[in-house]
């Protein structure tokens, strides 16, 4: 049986890449932090008492859970919000601020020239673009295996499917990356 301690530097060291692949599957900022809020909460509320061990898988489960039930509330909100809005005034202010960008890198404490920083958060941003242009399937994997260090068991558990599918998924995904970047002109 872990302690609240352990649960709590679980959490700490995962919320960083579980923000990122939240991003990447809701793309909403504000959206994808309460995905992790709720998946995190979940974790804590009903396998706390679990083995440490276990967590991560049950992580990645709970938070694909989350992001499918956020896309099935979007997808409720949005039709009823397109059915009132019809009685709705139409000379309504959209005063929503853009989102802004959280700072996905962390600081390694290396000097570095800012040419070279430069460099590598817009490569960084590049290849956050195409990863999240991938189909969600294809994502989702990439992200559990090679984010995420799952095995491919792991992913195939945490994801709901064979482990040929994500192999599948991940070769198409790691194809589909290495064909967009080059076009870009990023050879890895």
């Amino acid at each position: 049986m872990a302690s609240r301690q352990e649960l709590s530097a679980f959490l700490a060291s995962i919320e960083r890449k579980a923000f990122k692949q939240a991003l990447f599957a809701v793309r909403d900022e504000d959206a994808a932090l309460d995905v992790v809020q709720d998946a995190m909460m979940k974790l804590a509320e009903k396998y706390a008492e679990n083995p440490a061990g276990e967590w991560p898988m049950l992580f990645q489960r709970i938070l694909q859970n989350v992001i499918h039930d956020h896309f099935r509330r979007q997808k409720v909100r949005n039709l009823w919000t397109t059915l009132l809005s019809s009685l709705a005034p139409r000379n309504e202010d959209d005063d929503r601020d853009p989102l802004e960008i959280l700072d996905a890198e962390g600081h390694l404490g290396q000097a570095e020239s800012a040419g070279t920083e430069a460099e590598r958060a817009q490569i960084m941003r590049i290849i956050e673009e195409e990863v999240a242009r991938l189909p969600a399937r294809q994502r989702e994997a990439f992200l559990m295996r090679y984010w995420q260090d799952l095995d491919v068991a792991e992913t195939a558990s945490a994801m709901g499917c064979s482990e040929g599918s994500v192999k599948t998924h991940c070769s198409r995904a790691t194809h589909t990356l290495a064909a967009a970047l080059k076009a870009r002109g990023i050879s890895l």
